[in-house]
């Protein structure tokens, strides 16, 4: 698990929501504490805890966990943004009015009565959204100071040369936070002076090597290194985990062998495909009525079909309808497939909002149902598109190793691509998400979506 963690989220990101999550629920429990209660409700006293209190700390924990999985959702925990006054100021206001509903409808679903959420004060909404946001400022303002003083900043050591060490030293400086230092770069003959404790005397956090022959590196000093605590990467691997996508300069043709996403195991497969048709189901049932509004809308808006089917390459490259809501003009591409741009003159009145709220996306759902796609994946292409991506970047078909979704890694990761520069981008996202997909990054990548649609990142 904290592999996993590792790999897709940033520890002091992570430590921050834990942080938040236990004064979030300290705060909801000592609002939801009935007034009369003698004391803080958790049996200090040595007396048992009343059936009351015990409701009041799942209510609390429940307040707590909802709320702050909400703000994951809006992208209160991305790194560039989370220090940013206006950003946090609106994210947590949407985060307050989006978890409040959802916190009453889970307690009708989990049987906790709704009386122990709301209490008796007819203000408690109010409080509860205020001391959430005053407790993100005060919690923020409090880990800007830390990154500031330097507490959190991770040292790293380089093993290389000058010119080997700047792909590390490139996104050391990419980071968008304060969590990494170059502590030095030594040449790999000088590896064997290593040791454990002369490493964490420096507070040497990892080992880079960067010399990609570790012809002269000594190995011996940095297993022993390793053993003591210290963090041993390569190059490649250092960028990957914090970048979080592929250096495809890099890549060679053996990559697939160490890529976990591709072959799951049985218990992954079954739970991904359940939770495939469980969403499905359950957005078509929650969305039924948008879809007949959009479809209404989009007849009245002019001639042409409601419905778009057009080609797209699926896993192994096998060939698929994907369905989406017509957005365009029914002559849109009556000399070609093009990429769609910004301010694209092809885009009806209706369609540029269906696009914006990505409501044309929903009768994907159906093709998730049928199995075409997953719910989560990178996005299908179509043949044209493809055919020529894959001709000027390498690599470009392993990405249909796995099935296409409806999100995936590089949606919520980049802006919207349409360009063969923009198709690179994306495709180091993909082949990030091919090589280490999880049931853990999937639920990720979910939430993260939800962020997306609401600040409608990347829509044309």
């Amino acid at each position: 698990m904290a592999r996993i963690i590792g790999n897709h989220i940033s520890l002091e990101m992570f430590v921050l929501w834990m942080l938040e999550f236990l004064l979030a629920f300290l705060v909801f429990y000592v609002l939801l504490l009935p007034g009369d209660a003698p004391e803080l409700g958790f049996g200090m006293s040595g007396g048992p805890v009343s059936g009351l209190h015990v409701g009041t700390v799942k209510s609390a924990a429940m307040l707590g966990f909802t709320v702050g999985l909400t703000s994951v959702a809006i992208g209160l925990y991305r790194p560039e943004i989370c220090l940013r006054t206006r950003h946090l100021l609106v994210n947590s206001v949407v985060a307050g009015v989006i978890g409040f509903p959802l916190i009453l409808l889970v307690s009708l679903l989990t049987q906790i009565d709704p009386s122990l959420l709301l209490g008796t004060d007819a203000l408690w909404p109010m409080k509860m959204l205020l001391s959430w946001v005053l407790l993100l400022f005060g919690t923020r303002l409090v880990m800007r100071i830390v990154l500031r003083l330097g507490l959190l900043t991770r040292n790293v050591l380089i093993i290389g040369t000058e010119a080997q060490a700047v792909g590390t030293t490139a996104a050391v400086a990419a980071l968008p936070r304060q969590a990494f230092e170059i502590a030095g770069v030594i040449p790999p003959g000088a590896a064997d002076t290593l040791s454990a404790a002369g490493l964490r005397r420096q507070r040497i956090w990892a080992v880079v090597i960067a010399d990609p022959n570790h012809g002269q590196t000594a190995l011996a000093p940095l297993l022993a290194a390793r053993r003591g605590g210290v963090r041993v990467f390569s190059d490649i691997g250092f960028r990957e985990q914090q970048l979080r996508r592929m250096d495809l300069a890099s890549l060679t043709a053996d990559w697939v062998l160490y890529a976990d996403g591709i072959n799951p195991g049985p218990v992954a497969r079954f739970v991904r495909r359940a939770a495939d048709i469980v969403l499905s189901l359950l957005g078509l049932a929650l969305t039924l009525p948008v879809l007949a509004l959009a479809a209404l809308a989009i007849k009245l808006d002019g001639p042409g079909p409601i419905l778009y089917r057009q080609e797209r390459v699926g896993l192994q490259g096998g060939r698929f309808t994907l369905l989406k809501l017509r957005s365009m003009r029914q002559d849109a591409e009556a000399d070609g497939p093009t990429w769609a741009t910004l301010d694209d003159q092809r885009v009806t009145r209706v369609g540029a909002f269906l696009r914006k709220t990505r409501i044309d996306e929903l009768p994907q759902l159906f093709n998730v149902l049928r199995g075409e796609m997953g719910f989560v994946g990178p996005r299908p292409e179509r043949p044209h598109f493809v055919d020529q991506l894959a001709a000027a970047i390498p690599f470009y078909d392993d990405r249909h190793y796995v099935k296409p979704g409806i999100t995936g890694w590089a949606q919520v990761s980049m802006p919207y691509g349409a360009s063969i520069d923009d198709g690179r981008r994306k495709l180091a996202y993909d082949l990030y998400y091919v090589k280490h997909r999880s049931l853990f990054l999937d639920a990720l990548i979910i939430l993260s979506t939800v962020r997306v649609i609401l600040f409608q990142e990347g829509a044309r």
